[in-house]
């Protein structure tokens, strides 16, 4: 992980930043799988955690070799987004800059059918399975997330995105087609 790349959405009068992202990052997915790519990080340098303000934020950072990040970006990938995101150029990692870990966090949210089972688990109806999760669910999550869509149930679900602690060493290791990583590291700076 020698360069990066940033990609930044460019305002748009029509769609949110959120919305755009999720296309963003949807498009990015495909490409990765379609190219089963396990050497490309991601991050989201200006991501925003808490309950209030949750967003991945409007940059989209690829980490790899600069070989690999030159073919991917030069795949169509991007093709009828390109208006809407601005390519950075593939520039070198500072030299001082930090490692994290930047993984996806998966929480029971409670979607219809998790209410349906918990009802019929438990012998209640819908409506006291409904209640229930709400009030274990009230806490929200306080990750940045990206609603994606399944490429295989067509349901859309949101990727939960946690970037741990900074720290001053590399890890090295793959990436899944998310770009994500349970122990591998990205330059963090």
């Amino acid at each position: 992980m020698d360069h990066y790349i940033d990609l930044r959405l460019r305002p748009d009068p029509d769609f949110l930043p959120p919305m755009l992202m999720g296309a963003l990052y949807g498009r990015l997915h495909r490409a990765l799988f379609d190219l089963d790519a396990n050497d490309i990080g991601v991050s989201f340098p200006d991501h925003k955690t808490g309950v209030r303000a949750r967003t991945p934020g409007d940059r989209l950072r690829l980490h790899g070799k600069h070989q690999s990040l030159t073919q991917f970006i030069a795949q169509p990938w991007l093709a009828g987004m390109r208006e809407l995101v601005e390519t950075g150029e593939i520039l070198p990692v500072p030299d001082n800059a930090l490692h994290c870990v930047v993984r996806r966090r998966q929480f029971k949210t409670g979607n219809d059918s998790q209410v349906k089972r918990y009802a019929r688990r438990h012998a209640i109806d819908l409506e006291e399975a409904q209640a229930r999760f709400a009030r274990t669910n009230e806490p929200r999550i306080p990750l940045p997330f990206v609603s994606l869509s399944s490429r295989s149930s067509k349901q859309r679900f949101a990727l939960f995105i946690e970037h741990g602690e900074p720290q001053p060493t590399p890890i090295s290791g793959h990436f899944n087609h998310y770009g994500l990583s349970t122990e591998a590291t990205v330059p963090w700076f």
